[in-house]
Formats: C-alpha cells, sequence, structure tokens
C-alpha cells in the first residue's frame, strides 16, 4: 500500500512538471509592477470587455491565494455579470465566491464561473490578443479546472505558489 501511495504521489508531481519551460526570467500576470503587456485583449463588447478584465482580477488574486482580494474582485465582477443580458446565474455564482473567506470553497466556485465564462467568451468577439483557455488535471480533486487568462504563461489559480505552473493551454481564442 506504501508503494502504490509513493508512486501515486510521484506520479501527481510528474503531471504538473514543467521543467522545460523554466526560464531565467519568471513574470506573473497578477504582478503589480509589470508594465509590459505581453497580451493585450479587447473585445468587441464593452460590457464583456470590463467583465473580462474584472475575471483577470479575480483570477490573479486567486494566484496569489489573497482571500481578501478574492472577495473584492467577486463583488466587483458579479455586478457586471448581473448587468449583462444571459449571466445572470453566472453573477450568482460570482456573488457565491464574494461571500466567503474561505480560499477552499472560493477556488470551487471559480471553476462553475470559468466554465460560464469560457463560453461566453466563445461567443463573443475578440478585437485584438488571444485569450487562452487553461487547463489543471489536478484541480478539483482530479477532476480538473479550466480558466481563462491573457497570458499564455501557465499561473494557476487553482494552488496558487503551490503548484503555481500546473496546467496547459488548451484552446486561444483570437480575434476573427
Amino acid at each position: 500500500m506504501k508503494r502504490i501511495f509513493g508512486i501515486a504521489i510521484l506520479a501527481t508531481l510528474m503531471a504538473c512538471n514543467q521543467a522545460e519551460k523554466k526560464s531565467t526570467e519568471t513574470k506573473d500576470s497578477s504582478s503589480k509592477d509589470s508594465t509590459v503587456v505581453k497580451n493585450l485583449v479587447t473585445l468587441k463588447n464593452k460590457k464583456a470587455d470590463v467583465i473580462f478584465a474584472q475575471y483577470l482580477d479575480l483570477k490573479n488574486a486567486l494566484v496569489k491565494s489573497d482571500s481578501a482580494q478574492v472577495q473584492k474582485s467577486a463583488s466587483s465582477l458579479q455586478t457586471s455579470l448581473a448587468d449583462y443580458k444571459g449571466c445572470e446565474m453566472t453573477a450568482d455564482v460570482a456573488k457565491k465566491i464574494s461571500s466567503v473567506a474561505d480560499l477552499k470553497s472560493q477556488r470551487k466556485d471559480f471553476t462553475v464561473l470559468s466554465a460560464d465564462l469560457i463560453a461566453l467568451f466563445k461567443s463573443t468577439d475578440v478585437s485584438a490578443g488571444t485569450i487562452y483557455v487553461q487547463h489543471c488535471p489536478m484541480a478539483n480533486k482530479g477532476d480538473g479546472g479550466d480558466w481563462l487568462s491573457a497570458d499564455k504563461d501557465i499561473k494557476n489559480p487553482y494552488y496558487g505558489k503551490d503548484m503555481l505552473e500546473c496546467g496547459r493551454v488548451v484552446e486561444e481564442i483570437k480575434a476573427k
């Protein structure tokens, strides 16, 4: 039994190992002092553009494991989603995230929020840049979890610094 457990742990660590992608320059999409924008994403629908920016704020707060900032970002996102036709249910999910201070609960609800917003942004016209749909196979107890990013580099919101680079890009939403 110990041998199987050891093998399972080793497999888990190897699944998210991004060793060949390491570089001497580490850029965190959640860094506040970042003045260089690698991939500026603009959407044709201005309300959707605001929602995407607020979603990125929420994702970056989860990357930092900052529960208070997650609540604040989710609250702003909830307001914008409630004002966007067809996103009322998604606004409820954002409200749920904003009402709890537990990172584990916030991250679990972030999965649902992300799935809804991935569908929204796939049907929204991108004016410039690329939206990356990223996936971590380890999230949600091995069920996996997706999220959106304006940066191709993986910054995992499900594990923060514990497994920052766990994941991969599964799809790109580009300007048509």
